[in-house]
C-alpha cells in the first residue's frame, strides 16, 4: 500500500510517517500543497493523508481540484482545524475521514484500516456481488456458478473501480486517472478492450454503455 503523506509540521511529519513505514506501507512525503499535487498525478498512490494548512494550496483545495478532474483516491485529512464547519468543509471536499489534532497514532491506525476495509485495498476477501457472482481479490478472479476466471493484472483494475462504483458511471478517462500515472495510462481503446473482456464474462448486459458519459457495472 501507497500513502502520500503531507504535513509541514517537521516534528508531527517525522512521527507519522516513521509509524507508517513500522507498519510497512510505503510513503511519500511532502510539507507543500503544489508539490503533493504532483506527485498525485506522476506516482499512483492508494491513500491520501493530507494537513489543511500547509503552503501553496491547502488541503482542502488540493481535495477538491483532484476530485474535479474525476481522481479518487481515499484520503484522510489531519488537521488542528476543530470545528464542525471545518468537518464539514473536509467531508464536502470528498474526505473518508478527518482526525483532529493533536491524536494517538493508534487512532491513525484505525482509521487507515476502516478505509481498507471499506475501499477494498489490499483485501484478500472475496466479495458476493449477487447469487451467482462474486470476486476474489487476492486471486483477481471472477467466480461465476462456481466457475473461475483469471483476470489480468490490468483487466482486474478495470473491474475493481467498476465494482467500486458500481452505482454510477465512471468515464474511461476516470478509470484510466485513478488507475495508472499519466504517461502510462492506456489507450481508451485499450480501455474498450477489457471492458469487453469483461462483459464476455459476465454477460452483455454487465457493464452498460451510458452514452456521453462512460459505463456502469449492473449485476
Amino acid at each position: 500500500m501507497k500513502i502520500l503523506l503531507l504535513e509541514d509540521d517537521t516534528l508531527l511529519h517525522e512521527i507519522i510517517e516513521e509509524f507508517l513505514e513500522e507498519l510497512e506501507y510505503e510513503t511519500v512525503s511532502t510539507y507543500d500543497g503544489q508539490e503533493a499535487y504532483e506527485l498525485i498525478y506522476e506516482q499512483h498512490f492508494d491513500l491520501l493523508i493530507l494537513d489543511v494548512n500547509v503552503p501553496s494550496i491547502n488541503g482542502f483545495d488540493l481535495l477538491k481540484s483532484l476530485k474535479a478532474n474525476s481522481i479518487d483516491i481515499p484520503t484522510i485529512f489531519i488537521t488542528s482545524l476543530h470545528t464542525t464547519k471545518d468537518m464539514e468543509t473536509g467531508f464536502n471536499a470528498g474526505a473518508d475521514d478527518y482526525i483532529r489534532k493533536p491524536f494517538h497514532l493508534s487512532e491513525l491506525k484505525l482509521r487507515i484500516d476502516n478505509i481498507k476495509r471499506l475501499r477494498k485495498i489490499e483485501s484478500k476477501e472475496e466479495q458476493k456481488i449477487n447469487d451467482e457472482i462474486s470476486y476474489n481479490y487476492d486471486l483477481k478472479a471472477i467466480i461465476l456458478k462456481d466457475e473461475k476466471f483469471q483476470l489480468s493484472k490490468t483487466e482486474a483494475k478495470v473491474f475493481e473501480y467498476l465494482l467500486k462504483h458500481s452505482n454510477k458511471a465512471v468515464s474511461i478517462e476516470e478509470i484510466a486517472l485513478n488507475n495508472w500515472v499519466y504517461d502510462e495510462a492506456p489507450t481508451d481503446t485499450t480501455v474498450r478492450t477489457y471492458i469487453k473482456n469483461l462483459r464476455k464474462i459476465l454477460g452483455k448486459d454487465s457493464i452498460i454503455n451510458i452514452k456521453g458519459v462512460g459505463y456502469k457495472l449492473e449485476l
